[in-house]
């Protein structure tokens, strides 16, 4: 029998296939992201959250999106007709486009992915950069002066914090070798009887300290969420944005934060290696953990200043992502040497 993948077609159909099958699976895990934050705050803030559609208001969220599909979609007057409706689209695709290179391991020795290239993470990180374009264009396109100034203060916010997040994670390609999302997952060290894959948190703590924080600020989530601060700036770059353009927006926040908890458990946590752990549910409860975190920091602490943010991300993640850099290199060459 011919494989599969050397006829041209074949080949495409199974991306096709691969991109419909992955296409599916986030959006299920996105809708049930939001029911669990909606659950979770309401524990932690002491009220029954979601609970009136189906067992343990499970439908809540079929519920909400046939809502907000049907729901009248506002468009005001004299925005740029072509940008308004592009900038969610652009959030969207850019937001999806990541998971094109990112691998999930499926079971012992099987893993899934779309595109297994060498340079895995930098493709996340180019198509991520992408997002500065959509809050921009929405901010600029709305024709609102209050969204435009919440667009450019989301675009400075997202491009202060990409340094530090690159930076962050230098230190782990330099151990490893290689930006291959699945070679960091599958680093081995031979440490006396142990031979085997390590949790990289292990060798970049602060690495992983720097990339957490920058990844909340990315995301625009709480304490980081001045894009969308309501007190300072109406809505800001959403507030002209109704029905199924504005779920693209949040659909497109709620995929980012899945994409750098399935990144976090990628870099540093091992993947999906865990004991005696079936891959596919290791790497799932790494996700979720992630993402629990990311709902108990929403539940816990205030929303900083702009000053405040910015002077965090330039004054203290930066400097510190580029002495951990420094200090890994110089740690390596002394134990190579």
């Amino acid at each position: 029998m011919s494989d599969i993948y050397s006829n041209p077609i074949g080949h495409w159909v199974v991306i096709a296939v691969a991109m419909t099958l992955l296409l599916f699976v986030v959006l299920t895990a996105t809708a049930y992201t939001v029911w669990f934050e909606r659950v979770a705050l309401g524990r932690i803030q002491r009220r029954p959250g979601p609970n009136r559609v189906g067992p343990f208001g499970l439908m809540q969220l079929a519920a909400d999106g046939v809502k907000l599909a049907f729901k009248e979609s506002f468009v005001p007057e004299k925005t740029d007709k072509v940008l308004y409706v592009a900038a969610p689209a652009i959030a969207v695709a850019a937001a999806f486009l990541a998971w094109a290179v990112i691998p999930i391991g499926l079971w012992y020795n099987v893993q899934y992915w779309i595109a297994d290239v060498n340079v895995g993470i930098l493709v996340v990180f180019a198509v991520s950069a992408l997002n500065v374009y959509a809050i921009v264009i929405g901010g600029y396109a709305s024709n609102n002066k209050y969204s435009l100034l919440g667009g450019l203060r989301s675009a400075a916010q997202l491009i202060s914090y990409e340094m530090s997040l690159g930076l962050a994670l230098v230190p782990t390609f330099m151990i490893v070798g290689s930006l291959r999302l699945r070679d960091i997952v599958e680093y081995t060290v031979h440490w006396g009887p142990y031979v085997g894959p390590i949790p990289l948190i292990i060798l970049t703590p602060v690495g992983f300290i720097i990339y957490l924080i920058s990844a909340v600020a990315e995301t625009n989530r709480a304490p980081f969420d001045l894009p969308e601060a309501e007190q300072e700036l109406i809505g800001g770059f959403l507030t002209e944005y109704s029905g199924l353009k504005f779920v693209m927006y949040y659909l497109a926040e709620y995929v980012n934060m899945i994409t750098v908890s399935a990144l976090a458990a990628l870099l540093f946590f091992g993947g999906w290696f865990l004991w005696v752990v079936p891959p596919v549910f290791a790497f799932l409860l790494k996700v979720v953990l992630f993402l629990f975190l990311y709902i108990w920091l929403r539940g816990t602490f205030p929303r900083l200043r702009y000053d405040m943010l910015m002077r965090l991300g330039w004054k203290v993640l930066l400097p510190l992502a580029m002495l951990n850099v420094i200090v890994t290199a110089i740690i390596l060459v002394a134990v190579e040497g």
